[in-house]
């Protein structure tokens, strides 16, 4: 079967310029930032870590300014993620779970301050928006479900989530050796056990 990257995402804005110092501020990647025939413009831009980008220009899409709506930003840690936010200006929500336990995100009316109490991958949330009103959504995820990732391919967005994993290794490594012992393969069981964890393992 073929693969089918998703790429970009086309976001409608009303006002290009703003728009782009909004996302410039947030610090992704400016990819291009074209001129076009009549003097419109196009850009691109890539958050840090995403294989995907957005595209944002001038009479690319004939939806509405803002009805782009939950869009989805995995990050490693919902806090630390939500801090870097606020830091760069941006009103961002309180930090949410689902009240039932759940993992709707989507109905305001289910949502419970603070991160899910079992700090649950999937389950931790925050929202906020761009000038135009497209809504995004920070979604906490540590361990993917099964099948989700190639158990061939391991990679890690961010030094911060490469680290966040190592963490939860030695964490993990720690109660293995109260049970087995000392060991003096720690490496090889630190390496398997990111990868078995980034797969859903």
């Amino acid at each position: 079967m073929s693969d089918f990257k998703l790429e970009v995402v086309v976001l409608p804005v009303s006002d290009v310029d703003r728009a782009a110092g909004f996302y410039r501020r947030l610090g992704w990647r400016v990819d291009a930032d074209i001129t076009t025939e009549g003097g419109g413009r196009i850009l691109q831009f890539t958050p840090p870590g995403s294989p995907a980008s957005i595209l944002i220009g001038t009479g690319l899409t004939p939806s509405a300014p803002g009805t782009a709506q939950f869009l989805h930003l995995i990050v490693s840690d919902i806090e630390v993620a939500r801090a870097e936010l606020v830091a760069k200006g941006v009103e961002a929500s309180e930090v949410f779970h689902d009240a039932g336990g759940g993992y709707n995100r989507f109905d305001p009316a289910v949502r419970e301050r603070g991160p899910d109490p079992e700090r649950r991958s999937y389950a931790s949330f925050v929202t906020f928006n761009d000038p135009d009103g497209n809504g995004w959504v920070l979604q906490e995820i540590t361990t993917r479900f099964p099948g989700r990732i190639d158990t061939g391919v391991t990679s890690f967005g961010s030094v911060a989530d490469l680290a966040q994993a190592l963490r939860r290794a030695a964490e993990a490594h720690g109660e293995h050796e109260k049970i087995a012992g000392a060991d003096p393969n720690w490496p090889d069981w630190y390496a398997a056990h990111m990868v078995a964890e980034q797969a859903g393992g």
